[in-house]
């Protein structure tokens, strides 16, 4: 049998961050409303794109997003966007369990996804300077009452989120991306193999998984595009310790690095449990070609990772019914950046922290709805009962116990108040360049 070819991606028409990520310590996200459309075509040339830097990284880097409210003020028409795009991240509020403390009522202003903000422009770099004289001179003539929200983020000691875990290791490989074909980031195959993820399941204009071109809006939108979405994420540093270390002397010895590691899935230095479920304190496990190169399908029960743990839950490989056909669908690319400032202790100081969470696919409705609504929050699709969800991914988790695979299972009682609530967020489609200069000068229309 003949490999399918390797699809040809216009990488100098993508916007850049989305299929290689750009790994710096520093970024500022801005929503700004009623964009001048000359401002918009202007932006258009200032982007980063997915081209292959011939003369080293940058030392700043820019993309830009539309929100559906925000196509719609610069005059393109809703057609052949999808619903829940057009509809904002709000109004899919119950579809994805934003509930409790995490319900839209309770989300920032220009954060409620209800489209107050029209365009999402970030500005990423080497250092936090540089990417505000950037900004500040790509916002030059943008009135302070147009700027509807401002994000700070920026990478933490050790390259950690706040809950002391090394984040962002299992990323898709996707056909055409020139990154290479490491093993457990792309599709499992027979006989320990993996092959490349199809470049339609995350940009728009290519084949995906099922050999099709993915939904998308009339030309000149329609191709070198991908969809966008933003949450802010709370993260109760102080109650995560604080918990971590009560449930730890009553359930697991006091062993807490232990504990987390079966919440999340990984031990903190981002050693999958499903490879060292019992590992000793020197790290054991250093190169990226070893770190996602496991499968679930040979430990059903959970007792290496368990079932309800936060990376089986948002990609259960093969360990669904069905094998890998029921997850490749679903995958997609992740690019989130903690904000504020470490906490040190437990004791909470009352300083806002969190993960600013920025995921890229071509159907927000089929990947990210359905790995933050269905796989997150339905602890019965992975036999684990109703109500049964997440405990690290947003949601009102207010009493709900992590059970842990054993004979009999230990059902560890759940913190009096979610670990993590969600804060705001928006749906976003990323036109390519072309597209983006083609709705700044009227074109799209």
């Amino acid at each position: 049998m003949t490999a399918a070819p390797t699809p040809t991606l216009e990488l100098t028409d993508l916007q850049g961050g989305i299929l290689r990520g750009y790994n710096f310590p520093f970024a500022t996200y801005v929503f700004v409303r009623d964009p001048d459309p000359a401002w918009v075509a202007m932006l258009a040339g200032e982007l980063t794109t997915s081209a292959v830097w011939r003369t080293g990284k940058p030392a700043v880097v820019t993309n830009a997003a539309l929100t559906a409210t925000g196509l719609a003020a610069l005059g393109v028409p809703g057609d052949g966007f999808p619903e829940e795009f057009c509809a904002g991240m709000a109004a899919r509020a119950e579809r994805l369990g934003d509930d409790g403390p995490s319900a839209p009522g309770h989300w920032e202003p220009g954060l409620r996804g209800a489209g107050e903000g029209h365009l999402l422009l970030w500005v990423s770099g080497r250092r936090s300077d540089a990417v505000a004289e950037r900004l500040d001179g790509l916002l030059d003539g943008v009135r302070d009452e147009q700027i509807v929200h401002r994000q700070d983020t920026a990478t933490l000691p050790f390259g950690r989120e706040h809950f002391g875990f090394s984040d962002g290791f299992a990323q898709p490989s996707v056909f055409g991306g020139f990154l290479p074909n490491r093993p457990g980031e792309g599709v499992p195959q027979r006989f320990a193999r993996w092959r490349l993820l199809r470049p339609g399941e995350i940009v728009l204009g290519y084949e995906d998984e099922d050999g099709v071109l993915p939904p998308a809006p009339p030309r000149p939108l329609h191709r070198n595009a991908t969809f966008m979405v933003v949450r802010k994420l709370h993260q109760d540093v102080a109650m995560w310790r604080t918990w971590l270390r009560d449930a730890a002397e009553r359930y697991a010895g006091g062993d807490e690095e232990w504990l987390a590691a079966k919440i999340v899935g990984r031990w903190t230095d981002g050693t999958p449990t499903a490879l060292v479920p019992d590992r000793p304190k020197r790290r054991t496990i250093t190169s990226l070609h070893e770190i996602n190169a496991f499968r679930y399908g040979r430990d059903p029960e959970g007792l290496r990772c368990p079932v309800a743990a936060h990376i089986r839950r948002t990609n259960p490989r093969d360990g669904m019914a069905g094998g890998p056909a029921r997850t490749r669908r679903h995958r997609m690319i992740r690019r989130g950046m903690p904000y504020g400032p470490p906490l040190f202790g437990d004791t909470d100081d009352g300083v806002d922290r969190g993960l600013w969470f920025v995921c890229f696919n071509a159907s927000i409705a089929r990947q990210f709805e359905v790995v933050q609504g269905v796989w997150a929050n339905d602890g019965n699709v992975f036999g684990l009962g109703p109500g049964n969800r997440d405990f690290v991914i947003g949601g009102d988790t207010t009493g709900q116990p992590f059970v842990l695979p054993g004979s009999p299972p230990v059902r560890i009682p759940g913190p009096e108040r979610p670990f993590v609530t969600v804060r705001g967020g928006e749906y976003l489609y990323v036109p390519s360049i072309r597209g983006l200069r083609a709705i700044g000068e009227g074109a799209a229309a």
